[in-house]
């Protein structure tokens, strides 16, 4: 298994240096092929870190070293490119007119060239010091090649609770993923299995929460239980949380055929629900396994998936099933939830210039949850800000 969040993480900054907006950042800071040389070197890092994690297991005190000077290098890179989507974003929706560009110039902190040849100097010195790092092991590595089905995105673990306020537009959703997991129409066995898919950021997992703790939901099944599963789907460890969700004891370490035999005993004949959650395994094989240990459900068990990827969607889904397509939110519901994180209060600006910027943001973010909040949250810091009190003077008397 991979050197825990580090190979996450390195697989994080491959994916996103492939991605169309980080493509984007590199022509329009003129670092594409620094950003190139940066995604080769940390492939090349992520290669080896599978057999530098069974190194580090029997105490390898190079290896070991090696890892930590590497750790704090990988973690630089993703903290720098976390932020560079978001600056893409601001600066496609912010080019319009005057006030578009002082808000252009306050979010790239200086004068916009300065901040690009900045970025473009902070890209170069990460890919050096990763390089150097790469280049100074005194000790052989295997390169290995990557788990099919292992996805670039480590996620924190999530759980089943969400507070109803927070969950917003997504009553109709709710009802309608509700009425098919309790519909027996169209399931032949007795644990029917239903994916959430849609692209990241739109609240799959969210909705997944605010379905686990419906009152319906609540008195209809007799078990309920949720597992993240995210970024290696190991069967034996998916068994593992399954019983901790069913019994909210950590298991001890058992063979697959004492963990099988468990699964059987809690859930054999119950109407169960679980939810699998940020599911991204494409192997068959893999998903059967576990799937033939959870088909011992009573008749009416249902299995919640949520994926990014449509092809794991029809992979786990019940044949007779079709997977529920998640959509962003509408209109209406984006800007109640942009203003509840961009403005104090929640209260709509009386500002006219402020209001169509905040509506061009909007539109901008095709009713994306996580792209609502994520730059309604920066506009609110701007507004708390010296500097963004300075800005909106100024367009108080533009007005």
């Amino acid at each position: 298994m991979a050197e825990g969040s580090l190979f996450d993480i390195a697989a994080r900054i491959i994916e996103s240096l492939g991605s169309l907006a980080l493509k984007e950042i590199g022509l329009l800071w003129g670092v594409t092929d620094e950003l190139k040389k940066l995604k080769n070197t940390v492939s090349t890092i992520q290669a080896v870190l599978l057999d530098a994690e069974e190194q580090r297991a029997v105490n390898n005190h190079q290896v070991i070293e090696w890892l930590e000077r590497l750790k704090d290098v990988v973690y630089d890179a993703d903290d720098l490119l976390d932020g560079f989507s978001t600056e893409c974003l601001l600066r496609e929706m912010m080019t319009r007119d005057k006030m578009a560009k002082k808000v252009r110039i306050f979010f790239s902190k200086s004068n916009p060239l300065v901040y690009d040849l900045k970025m473009g100097h902070r890209i170069k010195t990460i890919r050096q010091k990763l390089d150097a790092i790469a280049n100074d092991r005194k000790f052989h590595l295997e390169e290995r090649p990557v788990e099919i089905g292992v996805r670039a995105r480590k996620r924190d673990d999530t759980h089943s609770y969400v507070p109803e306020a927070e969950v917003i537009g997504r009553e109709d959703d709710k009802k309608e993923i509700i009425k098919r997991l309790l519909s027996d129409s169209n399931v032949k066995e007795n644990v029917g299995i239903l994916p959430i898919t849609g692209i990241g950021g739109l609240g799959k997992t969210t909705l997944a929460q605010f379905i686990f703790n419906d009152q319906t939901i609540q008195k209809y099944f007799q078990l309920k239980m949720w597992v993240c599963v995210s970024d290696i789907f190991d069967v034996q460890k998916l068994v593992e949380k399954i019983l901790e969700s069913v019994t909210n004891q950590k298991q001890e370490v058992a063979s697959m055929e004492a963990l099988a035999s468990r699964i059987r005993k809690e859930i054999e004949g119950k109407k169960y629900l679980l939810v699998l959650d940020d599911v991204w395994n494409e192997e068959s094989e893999k998903w059967d396994k576990l799937k033939n240990l959870l088909m011992v459900g009573g008749r009416g068990s249902r299995i919640l998936v949520t994926t990014r990827n449509d092809r794991v969607a029809n992979l786990t889904r019940t044949d007779t099933v079709e997977p529920y397509h998640l959509r962003g939110l509408n209109e209406d519901d984006s800007w109640f939830l942009f203003k509840q994180v961009a403005f104090r209060n929640g209260e709509e600006p009386r500002n006219s210039r402020i209001l169509a910027i905040g509506n061009e943001i909007v539109e901008k973010c095709c009713g994306v949850p996580l792209a609502i909040r994520t730059i309604g949250r920066t506009l609110l810091c701007l507004e708390n800000s010296e500097a963004g009190g300075c800005l909106l003077k100024t367009i108080n008397c533009q007005k």
